[in-house]
């Protein structure tokens, strides 16, 4: 078999495999860049807290902190829900939170605490209608469990989860999130965690695109080495008309008056 024909092959065969998932790539190009990702991450709808200066005064030791953290590798002091906290953490990502008045240990939080953090959150139009803590979550939220979920009734259905340990908002989801990441996970081929931008199917779909690219230009140089282009333009210059085909019905025109068989 020519080498030519092989080649043809190759090329056709590489197009129909990268074919389809370049639909699939312009498609869901386009709804991601429809949408603002403010408003798809909900930070179009979160509250930002303003950095609140510390006041001097005589906190409790931040070794009983440590004491009651195992494993503590840093201690930080801020403020949360109005009050001065310790947020102890560990090489793990652990965390716990204690007052920073009194040393007393904050969490995990208890549901109260999260329906405050998402209310303080969110300043959409909504309002919650259901916090529950979670260890099961869908495949929206990605991160640590267990987890605080809150659910709000406003027209994107937006869903908070926050941390129990850290009272940290560590995602927003709503419907507009949802679709983007369907169609995130069309374009990046990542059809289980979706978070995977190395995965095989991408790395099949990108050697078959450079195969088709490399294929179509050899294509091209043998085919401008034959002279096949130029033949081709010449018979394209020179191409005459078709002529027209005879009706199938014939009209005889006789003394001023038309007849037909």
């Amino acid at each position: 078999m020519k080498v030519k024909t092989w080649i043809q092959r190759i090329h056709l065969w590489a197009g129909l495999i990268l074919g389809v998932q370049v639909l699939l790539w312009m498609a869901s190009g386009v709804v991601m860049s429809w949408f603002p990702i403010e408003l798809v991450r909900g930070e179009n709808a979160s509250f930002v807290t303003p950095p609140i200066e510390l006041e001097a005064q005589a906190y409790a030791s931040p070794g009983g902190v440590i004491a009651q953290a195992p494993g503590a590798t840093s201690v930080e002091l801020k403020r949360f829900l109005g009050r001065v906290v310790y947020l102890a953490s560990n090489a793990d990502g652990a965390m716990a939170m204690f007052d920073a008045s009194t040393g007393e240990r904050l969490t995990p939080l208890k549901e109260a605490d999260a329906r405050r953090i998402a209310k303080q959150d969110f300043i959409g139009d909504g309002e919650i209608i259901s916090a529950r803590l979670i260890n099961f979550p869908p495949q929206e939220y990605r991160r640590e469990t267990p987890v605080w979920r809150v659910d709000f009734d406003d027209k994107r259905n937006t869903r908070l989860y926050i941390s129990p340990d850290s009272g940290e908002v560590r995602a927003r989801r709503n419907d507009v999130w949802r679709l983007y990441d369907f169609f995130w996970m069309l374009h990046i081929m990542d059809y289980e965690e979706r978070e995977n931008f190395n995965n095989p199917l991408v790395m099949t779909a990108a050697a078959a695109g450079f195969v088709f690219a490399l294929s179509g230009m050899i294509i091209v140089i043998m085919r401008l080495t034959r002279g096949r282009y130029k033949h081709d333009l010449m018979l394209l210059a020179h191409a005459k008309p078709r002529k027209r085909e005879a009706p199938s019905t014939k009209a005889e025109i006789s003394g001023g008056r038309e007849t037909r068989d």
